[in-house]
């Protein structure tokens, strides 16, 4: 299954206190690609991420995802689009009391009859293929173990096979590894990386730190105060543009 294809077009987000998170956002994600977006905290990268699933409603502009416009789906066509579309936190967004296993089949949620999840039901295909998806991200052996029990990067990498499980075209990483160090780090970014080469999966990835972005983007779009100020390939920012990203009196940190 091929990637996604993204189209943003004059996206905006006004918060009720007047906050401006987005402000006339345009551009487009082409099928297979790692799009990396990058800024300082508050430039609107979380934002941005979440207005393409509409976990958060934006206040004007369009999204399309393969010519479909997802700002105008009623609820019932979103949530069947929303199959498409692997979601990886930050804060891992797992059931920390339920087992690995059963985090990682919350992904095929929206495949499967609603009665299902109440009883914790899965027939034994769909729990082999979740062994198969933590065997991809290294971790079968952790299938039975609570998920609260797992360090940060297991507790990722649970994430990750969770969205693999969606079969996705589209994953949307939101500072996936702000939380892990920066070993870690790399080893999370790799099965993302591998997601994308190997299944042709197009992500979009939000990441802080500049030396991330050079290493796993294929495209770069920075936010600055809720508006792209750069556009272009990660071998196009010198130290003159990254002032203007980050501001003047940054210095760039080098994640090993």
């Amino acid at each position: 299954m091929a990637g996604a294809t993204v189209r943003i077009e004059h996206l905006t987000k006004l918060y009720p206190d007047g906050t401006r998170a987005l402000d006339d956002v345009s551009f487009e994600v082409h099928p297979g690609d790692f799009l990396v977006i990058i800024g300082l905290s508050g430039s609107g990268k979380s934002t941005l991420m979440r207005c393409i699933n509409r976990l958060i409603e934006p206040t004007s502009g369009k999204i399309y995802i393969d010519d479909v416009e997802i700002t105008a789906l009623p609820v019932g066509e979103l949530r069947k689009l929303r199959r498409q579309i692997g979601m990886i936190f930050q804060q891992f967004n797992l059931v920390k009391r339920s087992s690995v296993l059963t985090n990682v089949l919350a992904g095929r949620l929206g495949y499967v009859p609603a009665g299902w999840s109440l009883t914790n039901y899965f027939p034994s295909d769909l729990r082999l293929r979740a062994v198969e998806s933590l065997t991809r991200v290294g971790i079968p052996e952790k299938a039975h173990t609570r998920a609260d029990q797992l360090s940060g990067g297991q507790q990722q990498r649970v994430g990750i096979a969770r969205a693999l499980m969606q079969e996705p075209r589209l994953i949307l990483a939101d500072e996936p590894v702000a939380s892990l160090d920066p070993a870690t780090s790399h080893s999370v970014l790799k099965y993302i990386e591998e997601m994308n080469r190997r299944d042709g999966i197009t992500v979009m990835c939000a990441l802080h730190f500049l030396s991330l972005a050079r290493r796993y983007g294929t495209r770069l779009i920075a936010l600055k105060g809720g508006r792209i100020v750069f556009t272009g390939y990660p071998k196009d920012i010198d130290e003159a543009r990254f002032r203007e990203i980050y501001g003047e009196e940054a210095v760039e940190v080098e994640i090993a």
